[in-house]
């Protein structure tokens, strides 16, 4: 007879995927996950399957989580609210007990050029937020809000670059007001 799961799963996930985000993939072991997740080795397995299906489980957590914030604030917004919210975002992170960073940029430098299934959930969550940032701004374009003098995708295309360095930098830095400015230049060409 089976033995019933003596965890909620979505709870050890939620602690998996934290233990990623701060460490990257590579550097976080099999006992790492176990202690963090606070479950035995033979319940990982067979909840999770192995470490690299955990791993992208757990980005999908944080791609769920990511995309239910932001997703429902941005279309109660202005336009200028969006954008602002999206930098705002960035630079503040989720809250207090997240690590700093972004786990889907973690990925995408350390996993993408080496890993099929990493590129491809990489290159699906940066195509959907630059997809996002079309919207707004085509929207923001559409009230008189945003320039028309560049389209809206080449618009989203230089955001999204800035925001990925940006989240970047909050990993390694930690002078808000720094982060603030590069997030005002970057933002600077929507009015220009």
């Amino acid at each position: 007879m089976a033995r019933a799961k003596e965890f909620e799963e979505d709870v050890v996930l939620l602690k998996a995927m934290k233990l990623f985000w701060e460490q990257g993939y590579e550097k976080t072991s099999i006992n790492d996950l176990v202690e963090r997740m606070g479950i035995h080795r033979r319940s990982l397995y067979d909840t999770f399957g192995d470490k690299h299906m955990l791993y992208l489980r757990a980005f999908d957590r944080y791609k769920t989580l990511t995309n239910n914030r932001l997703g429902s604030l941005i279309p109660n917004s202005t336009p200028s609210q969006a954008i602002d919210f999206i930098f705002d975002y960035t630079i503040q992170g989720t809250s207090e007990d997240n690590p700093a960073g972004c786990m889907m940029v973690n990925m995408a430098v350390e996993l993408a050029s080496i890993d099929s299934e990493a590129r491809a959930k990489v290159s699906e969550s940066f195509a959907y937020w630059e997809q996002i940032l079309v919207d707004v701004i085509s929207k923001g374009q559409q009230k008189g809000d945003f320039t028309s003098k560049r389209s809206a995708e080449v618009l989203a295309e230089s955001l999204h670059n800035n925001l990925l360095g940006l989240r970047v930098l909050t990993r390694s830095l930690t002078e808000k007001d720094k982060l603030y400015r590069i997030a005002d230049m970057a933002k600077s060409i929507l009015y220009h």
